[in-house]
Parts: C-alpha cells; structure tokens; sequence
C-alpha cells in the first residue's frame, strides 16, 4: 500500500522517461555466464506484456546496461548488438517498443566511463534525447548500481526484486508487478 501511494504522488504522464537495466529486469540473468546471443536471451515471465503498458505510459523507454563480457573479450559488439535487436525485434512484435539501448562494455573498476553507477549512460541518452528531465524519470533496477545510477540523477528508483536491502524509493518483485501498480 505504501508502494502505491508514493507511485501515485510522482504523477507519472506521457512525458516521463523510463531507464531500465537489461539482465534480471528484462531477461533472465546469468551471474558470470553472459547473454552472448539471441539463443540465450530468455524473457523474464509476464516482461513483454509489462513492455507494452510501459510503452504507452512513457515518452520513452530506454535500456541502460552494463556488459563488461564484452570488456572481457567472452563476446564481440556485434555479439552484443545482435542480443539488443533481437531483444527489440521481440518486444515490438507485442506492440511496445525500446527507443534505445546504451551499454557500458569496459570492465568493472573502470574510473569514469560509461558503467553505472557513472552518470555516462544517461549522458549518451540526454544527447540523443535532449527533452529528458531526470526529475521526471524513473530507474528501474534490479542492483546496487542501478539504484545509485537513478538517485545520483536525481531520477526515481524501483528496485526489482525480494530484497528491501537497496534504497530505492520502492520495490516490486517483477517489472510486470511494477507495471500493474502504475
């Protein structure tokens, strides 16, 4: 109850953007084995119905991810980019859509570059999307980083899991739940 009332107070419109991370919030995640290809990517339950009511409440919905397999040299770009776009192609084809995916591909440690929680991720977004307002943006995470990403910009946070051990504004056990609260 809680939860919903602080929902209500955001006032959430069209004109709001929704940042999510990618693995554990969208797909299936695989701690240390990465999504290295379409045949791996596995939607988390009830994701694609919540996609298509987000779709129609955001302005915009943008994926912040950070891939370090990449940095690790376990996967190419091309690999990476194939996993989005298969990931895109999947969710339009229920009617919602991503209008971006930004990834951060160095390794963790790395000091000032793309990987949440550095603030480089919505940099690339707000140059592609001059309009977004962090106020009136919500960072949907299922990690410590996602939350202090959201909150370091001034953007509301929603932790997605079972644990409360995070600081994010509010929790939901799924993105489905959470959009069903909205």
């Amino acid at each position: 109850m809680m939860n919903q009332r602080l929902l209500e107070k955001w006032n959430v419109d069209e004109s709001w953007t929704l940042f999510l991370d990618r693995d554990g919030v969208i797909n299936q995640e695989t701690f240390e084995n990465y999504i290295t290809s379409p045949a791996k990517f596995i939607f988390l339950e009830d994701v694609l119905v919540a996609l298509k009511s987000l779709s129609s409440t955001f302005n915009r919905v943008i994926i912040v991810t950070n891939q370090q397999g990449v940095g690790k040299g376990l996967m190419s770009e091309n690999d990476l980019n194939t996993v989005n776009s298969f990931m895109i192609e999947e969710v339009e084809k229920v009617g919602a859509r991503i209008d971006a995916v930004y990834c951060a591909t160095e390794l963790r440690g790395t000091v000032n570059g793309l990987r949440k929680p550095a603030r480089g991720l919505a940099d690339l977004a707000k140059s592609d999307y001059p309009e977004l307002n962090y106020e009136k943006s919500i960072m949907v995470g299922n990690s410590e980083s996602d939350i202090v990403f959201g909150k370091n910009l001034g953007m509301k946070t929603v932790f997605i899991g079972e644990s409360q051990a995070h600081d994010a504004l509010l929790t939901y056990p799924s993105l489905f739940k959470f959009a069903e609260a909205l």
